[in-house]
């Protein structure tokens, strides 16, 4: 029956090939082999299979094995040296230590104490959630002898070779791969569970029993309800820092929680916070789907309501994240799955271009566009090279792919115009559609060019598009945002509700192009954002419901700088309010915002208690005395009782503008 076993697993057994071929050479006595082999890695990896196959290996080879688990060791050391005794007195055991991690209080012993006892020939293999300590791997008189492997999830090609080994259905396997992530132990889980009871339409989805047992290995135990509650925040979040925690778990202790978070083993740590390996997300989350779809649907608006926070409030620099990580959250979306991609198989991170880089960037931009489009990148690289990013592998620091994010004022310069006619498009649709006042400008992510991936969905448009809505909804006076793409065609499908199609094909050399926009004085970004986390086709959303995409503190702050702009027609016509939904539907907005202010302050004189706020608010800001003493001497008051008066007066502004942001006029 062992014999049986073993050539089940022989067959069974994917990948792993370099753990494989050292084990054997070490077998096989060579010299520069390792004695002691150590591996790492998390949950339901494939560590205890691994060890199997090596033992299977070793059992050929005609090697006695001394098999022991770390869940059943003592703490004594004598315990372990009795169990372990042929280690130490027949020449050619090889030890097989499982499941370390609960043992690893004898790490230093091991290494000082038994291991330099070994008998002739023998070999180790010890595997563990946990890494060995440093000074292992550092000491030069291990460092010949220990061989470290931390176990990777299966490729791709790996993981799908399991499915068709296991006979899951073609048209079930990418639903089961996205699951899975490769972790080997949900992709053992969802082939043991097969395809049966699915129809040949349907989803396949994780049974109970499937993230039960998922969550037991790839987890373990879970000290308390908010510890579990953390766990579901970075099931969900991209990635989760202590202060996503906090917004989020307020009640809770966020230092002690993300202190534990980190230390779980499936956690990598990265420069934007933890990001939990795949199978260990996409189980945890589909848990909580299944075992209280209310809460998950909370937690996911929690999340939501932050984002949204900080891209108004955040630092700058994190902005483009911010929208990055909101996409995330509700990447099962039918709009999103047509127009991002999360994958990390091509992870890149993008750098502003340095004049270094810009022979490598023509270079992309005339194999895939032409010599015209790349004389365009040149031209562009001159004019705005701050628009421009360099996206790298993470894994090399190779240069795969650029964009181009141009922000052009109005009015337009002639020569952009005569240059490129792909900016001379966007500017006559906005002529003909809604045209960009003094103070405004335009947004074009002109440039997306990924050679390997030439327009089609990619982290680099995922990275680019994220920074052009960031920048969208940062910038003073942004009026529209245009994409370009040249497959028109098939984008135009991609980003309907989205995105409106020009219907403007220019041509730049044997190329023609679709350009796609956005009015965001119409629809301001934060209410554009919103709609994609209420999963509703955006034609069928009215701007003016649900709650406001900006929140109360940035409202106030919004209205305060509207008034300080009253007589800076530039100033005024680039405030923040006219992003808010006041005057969302205005087809001449600025105009409107002054119309709704001025009225809005008179409307304070119709109660008694606002006829001083508002006579001072009209003195501080639509009389034209140059500063707030002129406009308390006109009043005839003294300065300290006139900024107790206008105090009350903005209060009272803020207050009813914010009524009718939330509910509309009445």
């Amino acid at each position: 029956m062992g014999e049986r076993l073993s050539r089940a697993r022989v067959r069974a057994f994917v990948g792993r090939d370099e753990e494989l071929v050292r084990f054997g050479e070490a077998l096989a006595g060579d010299p520069q082999a390792p004695f002691a082999f150590y591996v790492c890695g998390p949950g339901g990896i494939g560590k205890s299979t691994l060890l199997r196959r090596l033992a299977d290996h070793a059992r050929t080879a005609g090697r006695l094995l001394v098999e022991l688990d770390g869940r059943f060791v003592s703490r004594d050391p004598a315990d372990f040296e009795r169990a372990a005794g042929p280690f130490l007195d027949v020449p050619g055991t090889v030890l097989f230590v499982d499941s370390f991690e609960h043992c690893q209080w004898l790490e230093s012993w091991l290494w000082h104490h038994f291991l330099p006892r070994a008998a002739d020939d023998t070999l180790v293999v010890l595997a563990g959630r946990r890494a060995p300590q440093p000074q292992w791997t550092a000491d030069p008189a291990w460092s010949r002898l220990l061989h470290v492997t931390e176990l990777e999830p299966f490729s791709a090609e790996q993981a799908r070779h399991l499915l068709v080994a296991a006979d899951i259905r073609p048209e079930l396997r990418d639903r089961v791969l996205r699951f899975a992530g490769g972790n080997p132990l949900a992709l053992s889980l969802a082939a043991a569970a097969g395809s049966a009871g699915c129809g040949s339409e349907e989803i396949w989805a994780p049974s109970a029993d499937v993230l039960r047992t998922l969550l037991a290995g790839l987890i373990g135990e879970v000290p308390t309800a908010a510890h579990r509650r953390a766990l579901e925040v970075a099931a969900q979040a991209h990635s989760t820092s202590e202060e996503l925690l906090t917004a989020v778990l307020p009640d809770e202790d966020a230092h002690v929680l993300f202190s534990w978070l980190r230390d779980l083993p499936f956690m990598e740590s990265t420069h934007r916070g933890l990001h939990p390996h795949d199978a260990a997300r996409e189980t945890l989350a589909a848990d909580l789907r299944w075992r209280a779809p209310n809460a998950f649907e909370t937690m996911r608006r929690r999340l939501a309501d932050e984002y949204l926070r900080l891209l108004r409030e955040g630092p700058e620099d994190r902005g483009w994240t911010v929208t990055d990580e909101l996409f995330y959250l509700f990447r099962e979306g039918e709009t999103l799955t047509r127009l991002r991609t999360w994958s990390r198989e091509s992870e890149v991170h993008d750098r502003p271009l340095h004049p270094d880089d810009l022979d490598v960037v023509l270079a992309m931009a005339q194999e895939t566009e032409g010599p015209a489009s790349a004389e365009l990148v040149r031209y562009w690289a001159r004019r705005q090279p701050r628009a421009f990013s360099v996206y790298r592998l993470v894994s090399t620091g190779r240069i795969v792919a650029f964009t181009a994010r141009l922000a052009l004022p109005a009015p337009p310069d002639p020569q952009d115009l005569t240059t490129d006619p792909v900016v001379a498009a966007a500017w006559r649709f906005t002529d003909a559609t809604a045209p960009v006042g003094p103070g405004e400008e335009i947004g074009i992510s002109r440039f997306s060019i990924y050679p390997e991936q030439y327009q089609v969905p990619s982290r680099v448009i995922d990275l680019s598009s994220s920074r052009a809505q960031a920048e969208a909804a940062r910038a003073r006076g942004r009026a529209w945002g245009f994409a370009v793409y040249q497959d028109a065609e098939t984008w135009a499908e991609r980003v309907k509700g989205t995105l409106t199609d020009t219907g403007a094909r220019p041509r730049v050399g044997a190329h023609t192009y679709g350009v796609f926009g956005v009015d965001w004085r119409r629809t301001p970004v934060e209410a554009w954002l919103q709609r994609f986390i209420s999963a509703t086709d955006m034609t069928d959303v009215p701007v003016l419901s649900g709650p406001s995409p900006v929140s109360r503190g940035a409202f106030d702050q919004a209205v305060r700088e509207a008034l300080a702009h009253w007589r800076d027609g530039s100033g005024f016509a680039a405030c923040a309010l006219l992003r808010t939904r006041l005057v969302a539907d205005c087809e001449e907005p600025v105009g409107a915002l002054r119309t709704l202010l001025r009225g809005a302050v008179d409307d304070l004189a119709l109660d008694p208690r606002g006829v001083r706020a508002r006579e001072a608010l009209t003195a501080g800001y639509f009389s034209g005395a140059p500063t707030q003493e002129a406009a308390a001497r006109r009043l005839g008051l003294p300065y300290g009782t006139y900024r107790r008066h206008l105090r009350q007066g903005l209060d009272l502004l803020c207050e009813a503008l914010w009524q009718r942001e939330l509910h509309g006029p009445r």
